[in-house]
């Protein structure tokens, strides 16, 4: 998605951290649901706000706002969690939905492409995620 230069992919030593839990649910159940272009971002060391970042992107409106609830779904069924915010669920553009400590943005490619958080958080590490899609296509 981004023209900057892609840092490795990597799982951090602390792979049993809540957040990083909660960032793998949320790219598993967006992957489920066709989001696409699915990133991981560590933001530990950029900023104290959160911790992670996952950023997918969608073709329409009904599987952006799908993937939504899906996501929703995961985290209160799977951790527990509740949402503690969410932005842009009307417009569909963009949603936000905010779970403290990690962060999901929904897209659609345009406006992720216009936002670019990858190159804008282009020092952040990329956390290793290998979708279930990729698996289930190799095997047909």
């Amino acid at each position: 998605m981004s023209n900057s230069p892609a840092r490795a992919a990597t799982l951090p030593d602390d792979q049993d951290h809540p957040g990083l839990k909660r960032a793998l649910i949320a790219a598993q159940t967006a992957d489920d649901h066709r989001g696409r272009d699915i990133a991981i971002l560590d933001m530990r060391e950029m900023t104290t706000f959160f911790d992670f970042f996952v950023i997918v992107s969608g073709t329409s409106r009904r599987q952006l706002h799908a993937i939504s609830e899906e996501i929703d779904h995961a985290l209160e069924e799977g951790m527990g969690d509740h949402r503690m915010g969410i932005e842009g669920y009307d417009e569909s553009r963009w949603i936000l939905l905010d779970y403290g400590d990690v962060v999901i943005h929904l897209f659609e490619p345009e406006t992720r492409q216009y936002y670019d958080l990858e190159n804008l958080w282009g020092k952040a590490k990329r956390i290793a995620f290998q979708p279930a899609s990729a698996n289930r296509s190799e095997t047909h």
